[in-house]
This record gives structure tokens, C-alpha cells and sequence, in this order.
């Protein structure tokens, strides 16, 4: 795969983007033997030789995972209240992975961790209308209209939240189940939403990301996407509902 120049010497983990155009004027970047400095020139890292300022650079190794995080534990790679962190799930070798976005810490679910600096940023973005599904548990028993008001959107602090998607599980005169699904990334939002109502959330799983599904996955278990889900979330088709 072919990438800008620029681009290329990013993804080896050497520099910046900015740091690369730096280096790109400055006449220290040469592919195969030769001094470039044509921000537009393509590389491929797979077969060109690329040196940048002495340096060989060399395709980084992209690694993709998805985990349940259980209660309790901080989306954050460290935490300074010393708790525990969703890192701390993962074997050692895979301790240089960021999440993408966050899930607070009384919820638990799905969440993605990659080096993928580019995929992380377009999923965590909400102009890629990459829905998060969630399945809370509430006190009371939600009415049609509460439900139909959180689909519409909920004038909170931080302002309106942006259109969703709910549905129904069951419900009794004690608590609630339902679905919602949310594009946005705001502090607690769900948990916000709902107590605007008068619905305190009991428990709340996201059980989806775009077409990424939790399944059968157990608290604190993790697993490494396969190179379809990569490819697809790549492709933008996993990114829907």
C-alpha cells in the first residue's frame, strides 16, 4: 500500500507528520538511494528503501484488539489514583495499544485499543457516524415517550445530545431493559441522559461498536481482530449500525 511521503515516515512511529515535512524540505529524506523532496511522492513501505535523516524506517507493526472491559476498571493507560487500568488486562507485549474513545468507569463493554494512530482517530471521531450500542438497565418502568424523548435527543448541560437509537427489551414496574445507540462521545452521556428523565441507570454494557459485536466475550477477555473486521473498519463497513 502506497502512502504521501509525509504519511509514510509517520507511520513508522519516528516522527510527526509536521516533524517529516520538516525533514522533507530539509533534504535529509531519501527513498531508494535517492533524496526526495516532493511531499507528494508515494512510498510504499512494504519494498521501498526509506532513510530519513540516517535512519532506515521500516513498516510499523499495526496491532488491533478488542476486550471487554469489566466495572471498575479506567479506559486511561494509567490512572493516577491507582486504579486499575485496561491495560493491565493485556499481556505485555501488547502494552504499547491505546484505546479508541472511552467507556466510563461504571460501565463496562466493548472497547478497541490499536497503534493505529489513523484508525483510531477516524472511529473516535463523530463526523464518521460510527455508532456505539449500548443495553442499560434502569430503575422504573421506562415509558414509550421517555424513550421515544432519548431517540430525539436530551437538552443536557453540555448541550443536545444528537439523535439516537433506542428499542425496548422488557420492563416492569421496578426497572427497565433497553437498547440505545449513540454516535457521540460526551463524559457519561447515557448516564446524563437518563437521569434527565428520571431513569437511573443501573447497569450499562455497550455491546457494540459500529458492526464490531461483544457476543459471547466474558468480562476482562480480549482477542485480536481478524483482518476482515480491520479491513472493513478500515472500509467504513463496519462503521454503521
Amino acid at each position: 500500500m502506497t502512502f504521501r511521503l509525509n504519511r509514510a515516515i509517520a507511520a513508522t512511529g519516528f516522527c510527526s507528520r509536521r516533524r517529516a515535512d520538516e525533514l522533507i524540505a530539509g533534504g535529509k529524506v531519501m527513498v531508494n538511494g535517492n533524496v526526495v523532496s516532493d511531499f507528494n511522492f508515494a512510498v510504499d513501505l512494504s519494498t521501498d528503501k526509506l532513510i530519513v535523516d540516517g535512519h532506515v524506517l521500516k513498516a510499523k507493526q499495526l496491532d488491533y484488539v478488542v476486550i471487554y472491559k469489566p466495572k471498575g476498571v479506567v479506559t486511561t493507560c494509567s490512572d493516577e489514583m491507582g486504579r486499575e487500568s485496561i491495560l493491565e488486562l493485556l499481556p505485555r507485549n501488547l502494552a504499547h495499544l491505546k484505546p479508541v474513545g472511552r467507556l466510563d468507569m461504571d460501565s463496562e463493554g466493548l472497547i478497541i485499543l490499536t497503534n493505529d494512530g489513523d484508525l483510531a482517530q477516524s472511529l473516535a471521531h463523530p463526523s464518521q457516524h460510527v455508532f456505539k450500542r449500548y443495553e442499560a438497565l434502569v430503575e422504573g418502568n421506562i415509558t414509550d415517550a421517555a424513550l421515544k424523548q432519548l431517540a430525539k435527543g436530551i437538552r443536557l448541560e453540555d448541550g443536545f445530545t444528537l439523535p439516537a437509537e433506542t428499542t425496548l427489551i422488557n420492563r416492569s414496574e421496578d426497572e427497565s431493559i433497553f437498547e440505545i445507540a449513540i454516535r457521540e462521545g460526551r463524559n457519561r452521556q447515557i448516564r446524563r441522559m437518563c437521569a434527565k428523565l428520571g431513569y437511573p441507570i443501573i447497569r450499562l454494557v455497550r455491546v457494540a461498536i459500529g458492526g464490531l459485536q461483544l457476543g459471547e466475550m466474558e468480562p476482562g477477555e480480549w482477542r485480536h481482530l481478524t483482518v476482515r473486521e480491520i479491513k472493513a473498519l478500515k472500509s467504513g463497513l463496519l462503521s454503521g449500525t
